[in-house]
Parts: structure tokens; sequence; C-alpha cells
């Protein structure tokens, strides 16, 4: 925001300096980035907070100077001279979008000779880096700036049916804009029209059609207060950024179109002559009520540290266009915000004015007086075991949106599952809520494949979210993937690859460390997974997660040349499971003895099952199995494999003879045969 020094000295009788004026407000949070010499003036620069859209004018950070200084700052006085036709009698204004625009302001002013600007106007323009156009243009930038309220000047004798409707475009309607490209219109895109075609969009811009020319006679003034929301998303679509696109998004005072328009049409009569119609149009059909908000003294010792006299605090809030009334003699207020603050909604914003105006250097080094308790909330615990886990294997956290491309989202969930859309999503191009982490995890394997990485552990931790029966629901996902060299560190190791294993290793470490030791792994249907390399995690009959070898389509969809493992996990699942118990036991005194059994069965038959029916004999020496090699392939039936299992027994009370190793070992066996028809290798 550029700001002339001399001109912004029109509206408020400070003694400052250029440079004074430039750090006082800078220690308000209206940050000066510059101040430069001009021939007899000086231009201060401002970076403004998207938040503060009250300073984007010379008379707003008059405002702000008289809340520093205690100098009164005032607009120029309006004394209209209108003539005896009604505006009413030649002009109309109907708004059929009310929520989009809740309120717009029309002048008319007949016989106005439009021709280049005086001087000073000329100069007042220049002075802030605005060219000149013409009379009328001018003031209508000139009140833009003065104000921060922008207006928009049509030709009156243009207008078909002399008449203004708000509305949005209809299917196929085009508008040329002034800059000369024809714009095709979206439905949901708010545009300003006359009796039969657009002739403007909605707080942008206005049309070539209806603009102001040399033969221009009678105008018709605009001011109106548009949604911040509709202007953002069609200048965005539009790719358009204009000084009025730049104020409406960011939220204009709906309380100062009358006076806007009344100042731009004294000045019009001024400079163009002409004969301003009695009476202003003021379409208001969706009053918008200011909002009232309750301050109690304390909270700001509380939230600050500052301790601030009563009466300076009422002192400040009126300087600063509050109506404050006293509740409680200082200690409650209940103030009414300006229509021109739309960042005030809560009470911390008023701590936050006064807190910027006493002085932010002014806030104590010393924290806060607590006499609770620190504790973790429920749950962060495991989820910081999880993290932990992650990062000890390897992997690094990742950060992604939390709104995403709807045609990436669908390939990792169910048909069933209602999505949640966005209607002002700040990316076009990402309108829905994510309903899985893996998209962002996909992206982020993208974006590391693009720099040339090519071994890569990556873990999200993060909210998703779908439809409900009244209103979205959100769940805590963890999600993670693997690609590339298992170690690209071992030199000697360096064609081994990470697997569909190292990816189950994972899974099973996560939920190990985090105290569940009662889960099964089973097959899995995700059809984003690779059908022969997939599976799934369950607790008793509820799904944990899946996990696996992306599908190869999906590979190629996404153009990656190597493998990619993948998993994602419910964390508000694994929360709810009871932690198992652990339990001492004291080191064996006796050795114990291995056994290695190799053995023929169908490939349908999955290692689990095998585990399972060898648990379930009971066999109380038995302390673990573990599978230590699979072969497919020559000299092997179709349709068939050999899997080699160590069997581990510990004995407790008294050394085992061979006959009894023997004798469990046939046991073993003997089940394998009956049950799933191997056939043992010698």
């Amino acid at each position: 925001m550029k700001i002339s020094y001399n001109w912004l000295k029109t509206y408020i009788d400070v003694s400052y300096s250029p440079q004074e004026v430039a750090e006082k407000l800078t220690m308000v949070g209206l940050t000066a980035e510059s101040v430069t010499n001009q021939t007899d003036d000086y231009l201060i620069e401002f970076d403004i907070t998207s938040n503060r859209s009250d300073s984007l004018s010379h008379y707003g950070m008059a405002r702000e100077l008289a809340a520093i200084s205690g100098v009164k700052a005032r607009l120029p006085k309006v004394d209209l001279a209108e003539g005896s036709e009604l505006t009413s009698n030649v002009t109309s204004v109907e708004i059929l979008n009310p929520e989009l625009c809740p309120r717009y302001t029309a002048r008319v002013i007949k016989g106005v000779k439009v021709a280049p600007s005086p001087e000073w106007l000329v100069k007042r323009l220049e002075s802030v880096g605005q060219r000149s156009i013409n009379n009328i243009a001018d003031i209508t930038n000139f009140v833009l700036l003065e104000q921060g309220q922008p207006l928009h000047a049509f030709d009156f004798n243009k207008l078909a049916g002399h008449r203004i409707v708000v509305r949005t475009a209809r299917a196929g309607e085009t508008l040329k804009t002034l800059d000369g490209i024809e714009r095709k219109l979206r439905e949901d895109m708010l545009i300003i029209a006359d009796g039969e075609k657009p002739t403007a969009l909605g707080g942008i811009m206005g049309g070539e059609y209806s603009e102001i020319s040399l033969e221009t006679t009678d105008v018709l003034l605009e001011c109106a207060y548009f949604a911040p929301s509709s202007v953002r998303r069609t200048a965005r679509v539009l790719d358009m950024k204009t000084e009025a696109s730049y104020r409406f998004e960011r939220g204009a005072d709906y309380d100062g179109c009358v006076r806007a328009i009344n100042r731009c049409a004294q000045l019009v009569c001024e400079i163009a002559g002409g004969t301003l119609l009695k009476n202003v149009i003021d379409a208001y059909p969706q009053v918008i009520s200011p909002k009232i908000i309750e301050l109690h003294y304390p909270r700001i010792a509380a939230l600050t540290g500052l301790e601030v006299e009563p009466s300076k605090i009422e002192i400040l809030l009126n300087d600063l266009g509050f109506q404050v009334t006293t509740l409680v003699a200082g200690k409650h207020w209940r103030l009414v915000a300006p229509s021109f603050r739309g960042d005030i909604n809560i009470e911390e914003d008023l701590v936050e004015e006064i807190a910027r105006h006493i002085g932010y250097d002014q806030i104590p080094l010393t924290l806060p007086t607590w006499n609770g308790a620190g504790s973790y909330l429920p749950g962060e615990e495991r989820r910081r075991q999880m993290r932990d886990t992650l990062i000890g294997l390897g992997y690094g956290e990742t950060i992604s949106f939390s709104w995403v491309r709807a045609e990436l989202d669908a390939h990792f969930r169910s048909k069933e599952t209602g999505v949640v859309m966005l209607k002002n999503s700040i990316d076009e191009e990402r309108p829905q809520m994510r309903t899985s982490l893996l998209p962002g995890l996909i992206e982020s394997l993208t974006r590391n494949f693009n720099f040339g990485n090519r071994n890569i552990k990556l873990f999200e931790v993060g909210k998703c979210f779908q439809q409900g029966v009244e209103r979205p629901s959100e769940y805590e996902q963890i999600a993670f993937a693997i690609t590339g060299q298992r170690n690209e560190s071992d030199w000697q190791h360096q064609q081994d690859m990470v697997d569909f294993y190292d990816i189950k290793g994972t899974v099973e470490a996560l939920v190990e460390n985090c105290g569940l030791k009662d889960y099964k792994i089973e097959r899995s249907n995700a059809t984003y997974l690779h059908s022969g390399q997939a599976a799934q995690i369950k607790v008793g009959e509820k799904t944990l997660g899946h996990f696996g070898q992306l599908s190869p389509s999906l590979r190629d969809e996404f153009k990656f040349k190597q493998q990619i493992f993948v998993a994602e996990l419910a964390i508000d699942l694994l929360l709810s499971l009871p932690n198992s118990e652990v339990k001492y036991t004291p080191l064996p005194k006796l050795q114990a003895v291995n056994r290695d059994i190799s053995f023929l069965l169908p490939e349908k038959v999955s290692y689990e099952e095998i585990q399972k029916a060898i648990i379930g004999l009971g066999i109380k020496e038995l302390v673990n199995i573990k599978l230590f090699d699979i072969y497919a392939g020559k000299n092997l039936p179709a349709s068939h494999r050999s899997l080699s299992i160590s069997l581990r027994y510990q004995p407790n009370l008294e050394s085992m003879t061979d006959q009894q190793i023997n004798e469990l070992d046939e046991k073993i066996i003997a089940l394998l045969v009956s049950t799933f028809n191997a056939q043992l290798r010698r």
C-alpha cells in the first residue's frame, strides 16, 4: 500500500515527519517498508496484512495516527447540490443474489463533461504511482485511495433499460472487460448487469461496453459491498488482480458505501459539472449487523501481562472507532465494532488492539503464572511412540495439505466413502478434503523423484475427512511409503532393494512398539495395492489398516519407474485398543534347541495359516517359529512352493533328549501333512 505524506496530512494535523509516521505506524503493526523522497512529497510504502483492509487508504492510515497521537482525523465535508429530479425515477437497482452482494448504492449525474483531470488530481494519483485516465475515472480512483471504498462509473445511456441488476452469470455469458479481454463467465460468478447483459464483474472490473468515454454525458456511480469470498474466487479463476478486488477480497466497509458515493458525486459535479439527481439509491436487502463484543479487564493482563489504566483503554478504543459502553466501571465493557474493522470478532482481538497501541515492547519478559500440571493429551504418548519408531527406522516426516485433487484421492478410497467438497477452496485444483494421507505421500514421492532422490522413506500423521450423515467427520491416520535401496550407504549390497517384507516389518514394529500384540495379518483387496502383495492388519474383526506394493496400474499412471510400498493405519482405532500386558520372564537356565524343517505345499496356503496351526498344538517348549526361506520355480510342481521354517525349543526344568525333540518334530510334521497336504523335503 502506497501512501503520499502530503495527501495523508490533509486528513490529520500531526507534526510527525515522514520517517516518524512510518516508524509509529510500524510499531502498531502496520509495517512501513520504505520512505522515498519525491520532488515535493514523500512516498511511504506499507506491507499490510490481509486482515487489515481498513488501512488500505489514506484516511484509514489517518485513523491509526489519530489513535497514536490523540489528534482527530477528519474527512472533507460533503455538501451536495441536488437537482429536483429523483434518481429512482430514472433508474433502479435489483439484487438477485444478496448473499454475494448485501448492499449496492447508486447515484446518477446528468450533463457531465468528460475531460482531462485538473492538475491537483493528476498529481495526487501520480504521487502513489497511478496514471490519469479522465476526470470521471480519476475521481473514482481518488475516492478509493482516500477512503478505501472501491467505486465504478458507468455510461448511463449505454445501460439497457437504464437499470442495474446484480446477479450471477448465466450459462454461456461473456464480458469484455476494460482491459480488452473477452472473459468467459462461470455461473457462480457475480456480475453487474443492465436490463439485458453483463456490464461489469462485481468487485473486480467494469466492462468495455459501458465505460466512460469523451461522448459520455450522463454517469451512473456505483458503490457496493461484495462478499469477499465471491470476489476472491472470481478473481482467482479469471487471473485478475485489481485495486478494487484487492480491497473487496479482504473485506470493505459495508457501512461506508453512502459516504463514499456522496463524496464521489460531489467531486464529479465540481470537476466535470452536471446535475446530481436527488437521493441515493441504497439497495440493502441483507442488512449486516455490527459485531458486539464484551471485554473483561483481567483478560488483558492474563493474555499480555500489561497493566493498563481502565480510563486509557476506553479512550484508546473510542479513538479506534469502537462504541464503548461501560458495564462495570474499570472492569467490564461492551463494545460495538466499527463497520470498517472486519478483523475484530472476539475478546482476544480487542486485547490485541490494546497491546499494539500500548506497545508490544512494553509486554514484560516473563511467562504468565501457571498453577496447573502439564500432561499429554489422550493418546499422545502412543503418537510419540509411532513417530519415534518410524524416525528410528530411517523415515522422515512430511506434512501435506488437507485439501487434495479429487481424481488423485479417488484412487485411495472406496466408492462408498462420502467426500467433503470445499465451496471456496484456496486452490481451485484442490476442491476436496482428503479421505486418505496417501495422495499427499504420492505427491511427496513425485517431488523427490523430480529432484533425483530415488531412495525414500516418508511418513505422515494427520486428519482425514469424509461426509457423515449430518455433517463431515474427521479421523486421524498414519501413512508411510518406502522405495529404492534398502541401505544406500552399504556399498556391498547396493543392489538390495526394499520389498514387501520391509513395509510389513515397519507395520509390525509400529504396532508392537505401541503395545499391541494380538493382531493378525491377512490378504487385502485394496484396489490401490498389487493383488499379489497386498495385506491388511486386523485386531479381532476390526481392520487397522492396509499395506503392500502400489499397484502397477497406479505406478504407471504416476510415471514411477521403481516399485513403491505404502501403508496406512487408523490411529483412532489404534489408540482405542488396550495395551498388551508386559510380563517379566526370567532368563532360561538351559540351552535352547533349534530344528529346521523344509516342506512342499500348495501356493495358496499362507505362512500365517501354518504358523497358527503349529501354535494351536500347544507345545509349551516351542517358543519361536521363524520362516527363513521361500522357493518356487524350477524342479517344483506347478502351483507349489517350498517353505523352510526354524523351530526353537526352550526346556524349562530339565534338558530335552533327542528322542523328545524328534517326537515334537514328528507331531508338527504330521499336522502339516494332514492339514495342508504338505510334503517333507529331506
